[in-house]
């Protein structure tokens, strides 16, 4: 035998699980530009290459070879969206308390219908109603924020997105929690019965729904159970004029600073809304490195008014969109949560080049993560992060012709426009059709179900 041919072995080559390829691939790693006749190629459930072909079709040798391809037909691959903050079961409730004052809402409308109507059952098929509309829309992460969470979590991982699941925490009767110094037991119970979810795609925590439901004891311990863990914290901060008003009242001072006081704040909290935060709240969360999910839908269905945006970016501060819930939005799309940020902060400003498309995509997507303390693995599309993305159709006559990418999402594409969604490497839609839910299946039961809210 020739000695020169005696050697090892040419290792394979390499041979991605999922090839998509035939995009536009926007990653949204900073500074990133879009890349033409791009391909992602899966490996793992990761990204194991991003890159562009050097010619339009096959046969083409600069594509990785793979086991299996999905020719995204021009179509725009990005990563997928990311919800921070949702109340998932509340699809049960959309349409039923609309036009109301955010006091009445609550207290004469929603708090009675979950103390009454809602238990474990109802919680994991709205939950698995709202994953379903997420999917659709390009959501590939949630943070989803409720009662009964253990069957919203359920729902959650079946449904195959990723997910932050925060038990809720009041300090009166709650859905699943009748006696008020359970409260707590319960959440740490949630915190420690996740093993059956899948680690790396599903987090327990705790939500404690604001400073005004949730008294200095609860919002402590609750604190500490999460810090210890190393685990975010969600609270509702600063929603309306008449929550701020009444913490100064009682405490003489802010909700953000009233949570400071008790140690609440810092790098693993998350506050939802944030509407009136004074500048000195914005300096303080900016201090604490608070995160922020600016909900603007939400916001001015319920008249609660316009988060500081653009002021808690300039401090630095990480801020990420969130939906809320289906009973004060009315929809769970990101898309439009997108747009109405980029629109409503110009208008608000009286300034147009305030909040660009560019950096609502962002808010969408790579800084919604970090809110989530997830950045190492979803937000981006690069190699080693879990393969977390979508393709948009651009075939359509509202995206012709495209100059733009970050344009075409904000201002004119919308959640319909979705055609694929992967998480983890699993395809969760593919052609517009869900692959791990039985969406005949939970619309009857939502429709049979919601006849007992006495609505059609």
């Amino acid at each position: 035998m020739n000695s020169s041919s005696s050697g090892p072995a040419a290792p394979p080559p390499f041979a991605a699980d999922i090839l998509i390829h035939n995009a536009l691939v926007l990653t949204l790693e900073p500074g990133a530009a879009p890349i033409p006749d791009g391909y992602v190629a899966i490996k793992d459930g990761k990204i194991a290459a991003v890159g562009s072909a050097s010619c339009p079709g096959p046969p083409c040798q600069s594509l990785p070879p793979c086991h299996q391809s999905l020719n995204a037909r021009g179509g725009l691959v990005l990563p997928g969206l990311v919800n921070t903050h949702a109340h998932a079961a509340m699809v049960w409730f959309r349409g039923l308390a609309d036009d109301l004052a955010l006091k009445t809402w609550l207290q004469d409308v929603i708090f009675p219908l979950e103390a009454g109507w809602l238990d474990g059952d109802k919680v994991y098929w709205g939950t698995l109603l709202a994953a379903a509309e997420m999917i659709r829309g390009g959501i590939t992460t949630v943070a989803e924020s409720y009662f009964y969470e253990t069957e919203a979590r359920r729902a959650l991982d079946a449904a195959g997105l990723r997910a932050v699941a925060a038990q809720g925490v009041v300090d009166f009767p709650a859905p699943g929690v009748p006696e008020t110094r359970d409260n707590l037991r319960v959440a740490a119970d949630f915190l420690d019965s996740g093993g059956d979810c899948e680690p790396l795609r599903i987090t327990s925590t705790i939500f404690c729904h604001s400073p005004y439901t949730c008294g200095p004891e609860t919002l402590q311990r609750a604190k500490a159970l999460t810090r210890e863990r190393g685990l975010p914290l969600f609270i509702h901060l600063a929603e309306t004029r008449q929550e701020v008003e009444a913490m100064q009242q009682q405490q003489g001072c802010t909700s953000a600073v009233y949570l400071d006081r008790l140690g609440v704040l810092d790098e693993l909290t998350v506050a939802a809304h944030g509407v009136w935060l004074t500048p000195g709240d914005q300096d303080l969360l900016a201090r604490r490195q608070v995160k922020v999910s600016h909900c603007p839908e939400s916001n001015l269905k319920l008249a609660a008014g316009v988060a500081p945006v653009p002021d808690l970016l300039a401090r630095g501060v990480t801020v990420g969109l969130g939906t809320d819930g289906a009973a004060s939005n009315n929809n769970l799309d990101l898309f439009g949560e997108m747009s109405l940020a980029a629109r409503l902060h110009k208008v608000w400003r009286h300034d147009p080049t305030v909040l660009p498309a560019a950096q609502a995509v962002a808010l969408a997507t790579r800084e919604g993560a970090r809110v989530l303390g997830l950045e190492g693995r979803t937000g981006t599309l690069a190699p080693g992060k879990e393969a977390d993305l979508i393709v948009v159709d651009l075939h359509q006559a509202h995206l012709t012709p495209l100059f733009d990418p970050y344009s075409h999402l904000v201002y004119a594409a919308r959640a319909a426009d979705v055609r694929h969604v992967m998480a983890a490497g699993r395809w969760l839609l593919r052609d517009k059709g869900l692959t791990t839910l039985n969406w005949p299946e939970i619309a009857a039961h939502i429709r049979q179900g919601s006849r007992k809210l006495g609505r059609p």
